[in-house]
């Protein structure tokens, strides 16, 4: 790469100014220098051109030949320096910022409100890593969640966002109205994990329910939540679902519930790091999340 070999840029810029103004003390002014240091900086830059600049007048710099050339090439360029840092200095900062929730939580209640994060704060990158697992809020693996729980999280901001109350829920095609009905339907389970099991099941909700010959081992299992919604909504069985999740597909009557008990489940919470609760792009997504409607807070 060939190497430039130019003036010190004090020296141009002190020359610059002098002929915009035709006046060392104007030039000064703007650059919060003395008349003096402006002189110097002319003197040397025509030393090292070993040409003249400006013809000394009594209160007037004129510009030669030369130094009229020279002003015209650094006028522009200073012009365009400057409109390119101002655009520089006008385009906000791309953030990226990584939200960890769950499948359902993603794909039921978050994505269709992203255009609402999108339009208040388009300089925010929102990422969203769905998982069951609690991942780590250390700005590297996800900077905030949505997950359920207590609420009780050391380290970690927690604001409650839904209640989590679980019901039997199937299709309406079914025609199932009746509790002792059920053992002749497929149960629809939701399992995060081979051997484990959704924050609650049919096992647990057998035991407030005690229907005579109901086998909660048997049926469809499903590792994504989703999965069981869709099927349940097919008429493939009857899911044990968290009502605040299926809330469109109750009112739109593709969902029922027919019958209880209904269960009380951990309520769903956003957490943040505490000492991050100052942090704009943290409080940004975090406004966002309490204004999306169906949380208990509305912004």
């Amino acid at each position: 790469m060939t190497q430039r070999k130019l003036p010190p840029l004090a020296a141009l810029r002190a020359f610059e100014a002098a002929a915009r103004h035709e006046s060392a003390k104007q030039a000064a002014e703007e650059l919060s220098v003395t008349a003096t240091a402006i002189s110097h900086q002319i003197r040397s830059l025509e030393e090292s051109l070993g040409i003249s600049l400006f013809v000394r007048r009594p209160r007037k710099l004129e510009l030669t030949a030369q130094g009229r050339e020279l002003k015209d090439v650094l006028e522009d360029a200073f012009n365009n320096i400057g409109a390119a840092v101002a655009r520089l200095r006008s385009t906000p900062q791309r953030q990226a910022i990584t939200l960890s929730t769950t499948p359902v939580i993603a794909s039921r209640w978050l994505l269709s409100w992203v255009c609402m994060l999108r339009e208040t704060h388009p300089d925010i990158d929102l990422r969203i890593h769905a998982s069951h697992e609690a991942v780590a809020l250390d700005g590297i693996t996800a900077d905030i969640a949505i997950r359920y729980g207590d609420g009780r999280w050391p380290g970690l901001v927690a604001e409650k966002l839904l209640d989590n109350t679980f019901i039997p829920a199937c299709s309406p095609l079914l025609g199932l109205r009746d509790v002792s009905e059920l053992p002749r339907h497929p149960l629809i389970h939701f399992r995060s994990s081979p051997a484990g099991s959704g924050p609650l099941d049919w096992a647990g909700w057998q035991k407030l329910a005690r229907v005579p010959g109901l086998d909660v081992s048997a049926g469809l299992v499903f590792s994504d939540e989703t999965h069981a919604v869709s099927a349940a909504v097919g008429a493939q069985g009857v899911a044990l679902m968290s009502r605040e999740l299926i809330e469109d597909e109750l009112a739109a009557g593709r969902l029922v519930q027919p019958f209880g008990p209904e269960i009380k489940g951990k309520a769903f919470y956003l957490v943040y790091p505490e000492n991050r609760k100052h942090d704009p792009v943290i409080q940004a997504v975090r406004d966002w999340v309490m204004a999306v409607p169906g949380g208990v807070c509305t912004l």
